[in-house]
């Protein structure tokens, strides 16, 4: 399997495990039974919502987050590292994955242990939390790509699935992980659904409960190989939830899972239409499936009813904002990076631009690929569908008889608000990914079939106030490739549109395709946010992600109270070189500080009043070490402008540190945190009123 292919069975399997969480996702119990999906719906074939735009699940949360330990850490990641991610990433009881409480939800159980300093893998240990929470199903559903980045490598895919597994589950839910992660890994080689699985069943022990229900269900289908409900009725009869204490338990759905891999037959549409309708956890029974026969088939084996919805985008709810926006042609191509790393293999250098980076690159070589582009009308400019959908290199939008003064607009969101979902799925937060200043480029074709010219022009939208800010108009020659480059103006707000206003200014219609082949949004970023104008969203601000602690917008400033923490973050996630600023008010407590280069919940640098008559720089790497400290006066209910630069210096960095335009603090890292964040932070309990924030790159 050369590289490319690879890369194409990967985004298979992430497409495809986006399609089987957005099928089963509407009808999770535990309102929804098997009986009433049966009632309600009948013989599933296709999406039972449409939604605008699926928000957040932790389904896909967790595969694409947890994944990072091999981004974080240098050299082989252990169960501890995988841990750490969870603590990084997650913002404490807000979205994710299910915060059901203590000793009741398996995920909140382990991140409470973690976070009191319990390492991995006692965190999710039996000894620690009892077996049934430990087996509880997260231990499978969250894993699929540690079989994507160890393809055809059943061992190393278990082994490190099991690891993952183990920050929150033990035994069974182990097993499950090591056992879907190895059917993912040998989807990359063999299209033989029940030969793919008695691989997997090697990678787990044979006397185990999870491989009882898996071999039950083989020999079942060996001898009722005909209609799958016989099988669900066995399914409840021998392992129904009554067997099985806690919430969610594993092995029932195991048997989903199983049961609908055979006779699925190996068709991807019936294996996830079948796991969706055994109900029980549906939407996790119908992503782990739908990975592996997305892998197994490829991108071009899954049916295009089931592509279209999705449109190439996922959102997520992490503590960053600018990693909640996934764009699934990039995400695949950032774990095919990481695949290759693990072998020591050359990486293709076209998989390079956009990837681990805060550039909006969208790369539209993959079967089907679409990454996202939108239109503003499927009348009269629709995506197109059929042949056409699986053009290579470009995705075509059908101009559909536009008549004269007929405008469409063709762009791509580098921003979303709570406004563009229809529910708050484990609450997805967003911070802009296109920024004034930045260049826009896009490039392609016009396809003319009828009708004279297309007039088209650049053009950004502002997120409050809809204000569409758009170039000249130019006409393209047909069949010849068009380039645009703009440098994107200022906006009221943000950007949340950036593409190509497409108008007939002739009398006959025109009928013909645009062919969009590349498009990218680049250049130093910078940003503002005055939290006057901030809404509160998803369990944080417009713009921001917040984490800790009781806040609301008052008198024109962030209130924020802790008890302990509070954290919040906002602009581009991969900045290095950067100037932040931040205006506040200390009310009460000794911590009042901004962030910079903060990577997460675990990593970063804090700078502010610290302290009673004290300033200090805090690097914080899971535990924090004060880097330099020095007096400062500060009173509470005066407003003070705090300011800190970061620059590299060959393998260390240094940073400048002012309060109110005064130099106060200088320090240099040998060990410099990478590239990160800018933020707001409270390390102790306090009361702080927060202004501003503000950043650029340098």
């Amino acid at each position: 399997m050369n590289a490319q292919r690879y890369l194409e069975k990967l985004y298979g399997g992430l497409v495809g495990k986006c399609a089987g969480v957005r099928l089963g996702a509407p009808v999770e119990p535990t309102i929804w039974t098997y009986e009433r999906i049966r009632q309600t719906y009948g013989e599933i074939t296709g999406y039972i919502k449409d939604y605008t735009n699926f928000a957040a699940d932790d389904d896909i949360n967790g595969p694409l987050f947890f994944i990072r330990a091999l981004i974080d850490n240098d050299g082989p990641v252990s169960a501890a590292d995988i841990g750490r991610t969870w603590l990084n990433y997650a913002r404490e009881g807000i979205g994710f994955f299910w915060w059901g409480g203590y000793g009741r939800s398996t995920e909140h159980t382990a991140y409470t242990n973690l976070k009191n300093g319990l390492n991995a893998p006692e965190s999710g240990s039996i000894r620690v939390n009892g077996a049934s929470i430990a087996e509880q199903i997260g231990g499978q559903i969250f894993i699929d790509s540690w079989g994507w980045v160890f393809p055809a490598d059943p061992e190393k895919s278990a082994h490190h699935a099991g690891m993952a597994a183990s920050v929150s589950h033990d035994r069974n839910g182990i097993f499950g992980a090591r056992f879907i992660a190895a059917c993912v890994s040998l989807a990359f080689e063999s299209d033989d659904v029940p030969l793919v699985m008695e691989k997997a069943l090697e990678q787990i022990p044979t006397d185990c409960e999870y491989a009882r229900v898996v071999t039950a269900v083989r020999s079942f289908f060996a001898e009722h190989p005909g209609d799958w409900r016989p099988a669900r009725d066995f399914l409840e009869d021998q392992f129904g939830y009554d067997r099985y204490p806690g919430v969610c338990h594993i092995i029932p759905n195991a048997g989903v899972c199983a049961l609908a891999l055979y006779y699925g037959g190996g068709d991807f549409a019936r294996t996830i239409e079948i796991a969706t309708m055994c109900g029980w956890d549906t939407d996790c029974n119908a992503g782990n499936v739908g990975a592996i026969l997305g892998v197994m088939k490829g991108p071009e084996g899954i049916p295009t009813r089931y592509r279209k919805p999705i449109n190439d985008w996922h959102a997520a709810a992490s503590i960053s904002g600018a990693l909640n926006s996934i764009d699934l042609p990039t995400a695949s191509r950032e774990l095919a990076i990481m695949g290759l790393r693990q072998k020591g293999e050359e990486i293709p250098a076209e998989w390079m631009p956009g990837t681990f980076s805060d550039d909006v690159v969208l790369d539209f070589s993959l079967p089907g690929s679409t990454c996202g582009i939108r239109t503003s009308s499927e009348f009269l400019a629709p995506v197109a569908t059929g042949v056409e959908f699986n053009r290579e290199g470009g995705v075509v939008v059908v101009l559909d008889r536009m008549e004269r003064g007929d405008t469409a607009r063709i762009f791509n969101k580098p921003y979303y608000r709570r406004e563009d979902f229809d529910d708050e799925r484990y609450r997805p937060s967003f911070t802009p990914l296109a920024f004034p200043g930045q260049k826009l480029h896009m490039s392609g074709t016009i396809e003319r079939r009828s009708g004279q010219r297309i007039a088209l022009a650049p053009y950004i939208r502002d997120s409050r106030t809809k204000e569409i800010i758009q170039d000249g108009f130019f006409f393209p020659p047909p069949e010849e490739t068009f380039n645009v480059d703009w440098i994107i103006p200022e906006v009221p707000f943000a950007v949340d549109e950036a593409g190509l206003l497409v108008m007939n200014p002739d009398a006959p219609k025109f009928l013909g395709n645009l062919v969009l082949r590349e498009y990218s949004i680049i250049g130093k970023r910078s940003f503002s946010v005055a939290f006057a104008e901030e809404a509160k969203e998803f369990d944080g601000l417009s713009r921001c992600t917040a984490a800790g602690g009781y806040w609301d917008i008052e008198e024109g400033a962030l209130h924020v109270v802790t008890p302990d923490r509070f954290q919040l973050y906002s602009g581009p996630y991969y900045t290095t070189d950067s100037r932040v600023q931040a205006e506040l008010i200390p009310e009460n407590g000794d911590s009042h500080m901004l962030a910079f280069r903060a990577r997460g919940a675990e990593y970063g640098y804090y700078f502010g009043l610290s302290g009673e008559g004290k300033a200090a720089l805090i690097r914080r790497n899971h535990t924090e070490i004060l880097l330099a400290e020095t007096d400062c006066l500060w009173e509470f209910g005066k407003s003070y402008t705090l300011d800190a630069e970061i620059r590299s210096n060959g393998d260390s960095c240094w940073m400048t540190c002012s309060i109110n335009g005064s130099v106060c603090l200088e320090s240099t890292d040998p060990d410099p945190q990478p590239y990160g964040m800018a933020g707001l932070v409270k390390t102790a309990a306090g009361r702080t009123r927060f202004i501003s924030l503000s950043a650029e790159e340098v």
